[in-house]
């Protein structure tokens, strides 16, 4: 009968970069389940791990995925939250599939439990890669995140279009690395990215421009949007920050460093033209070539500093603490 391998670890409150201002060292003994691709671990794939792992599980599980290149389409199911999926590095762990077409059953990596927790792996979905010229332009996604309380550092998602569907929850991504070209981080999730590269891939869709943000804000008293905080938009081509993918989306750009593939107008209202006031496109603080707002859409939204505070502070996805009790189970 395999058994897990209990570990004695050590966790920080800022185990995944949170920002915290009363930071302590806890301890805290958890199981841990190892995937190797070449059978040295419990298990050769990723998925036959989270199988294992008990229904209603309520104790952080560590699967602890070795290097390598895994082939294969992950899902967390609902009823398996705390699963701590820690990687041996974004260039070193590699989740690839090349699913197409639709949304809901394409995604290389799906996740929607709550509680969850993602660090040093890349999810790719291989169909439209940029690389691949000669495959047509498809919905393919690298990641479907639907739990609450999650967090990714130094995770990749690599794709073309719909690359990181953010579709529900309260979700923070610190430190990771998201590629795509038209609508590639899209969704009616309520998140914080911190410190992420936007890696736009724009060439590929021959001198039209992309975008980086489909957000699915649907209701003015919705509380989901995202909030770019301390990112750096690099790439290629001509790319829009976003479009409204429902009535009321809400997309800040705070702080942020943005190259000159960002066209000067900033914005597309696509299907909310004529609504455009019920749209929260923002921009504060910004810098770099691409970040010039004098030719932006008039209707670009100017927040007031409390509101502004409302949408960057980290209680926009966290008012209870379940970031600083994420990595203890408590």
């Amino acid at each position: 009968m395999l058994c897990y391998q209990v570990h004695a670890c050590i966790f920080l409150s800022l185990f995944l970069g949170f920002p915290s201002t009363n930071a302590t060292l806890q301890h805290i003994m958890f199981p841990t389940i190892y995937v190797s691709p070449s059978g040295e671990g419990n298990f050769t794939t990723i998925q036959a791990a989270i199988d294992f792992v008990p229904a209603y599980n309520q104790r952080w599980t560590c699967i602890h995925i070795k290097r390598g290149l895994y082939r294969e389409q992950v899902r967390i199911p609902y009823d398996k939250p705390f699963i701590y999926l820690k990687g041996e590095g974004q260039r070193k762990t590699y989740v690839v599939w090349d699913a197409h077409d639709s949304t809901a059953t394409s995604a290389t990596f799906t996740s929607q439990a709550d509680n969850t927790i993602a660090k040093y792996i890349s999810f790719i979905n291989s169909y439209n890669s940029p690389h691949k010229s000669n495959n047509p332009m498809r919905p393919a996604v690298a990641a479907m995140i639907q739990g609450d309380k999650s967090a990714f550092h130094k995770c990749g998602f690599f794709g073309l279009q719909d690359t990181l569907w953010d579709e529900q929850g309260r979700h923070y991504f610190s430190r990771c690395s998201i590629q795509g070209a038209v609508d590639f981080i899209f969704g009616a999730g309520q998140s914080i990215y911190e410190k992420c590269t936007i890696s736009v891939v724009a060439r590929a869709l021959n001198g039209v421009p992309g975008y980086i943000t489909a957000q699915g804000r649907s209701h003015a008293q919705d509380t989901n949007g995202f909030v770019f905080k301390n990112c750096n938009i690099v790439g290629n081509g001509k790319t829009f920050l976003g479009r409204p993918w429902r009535e009321y989306a809400r997309v800040v750009f705070y702080n942020t460093s943005m190259s000159s593939i960002v066209v000067p107008q900033g914005w597309d209202a696509w299907f909310s033209a004529g609504r455009e006031d019920w749209l929260t496109f923002a921009e504060h603080n910004c810098r770099g070539v691409g970040s010039n707002t004098s030719r932006r859409v008039k209707w670009e939204k100017k927040l007031s500093q409390r509101y502004l505070k409302q949408l960057t502070s980290i209680s926009f996805i966290d008012n209870e603490g379940w970031m600083n009790r994420l990595a203890f189970g408590l």
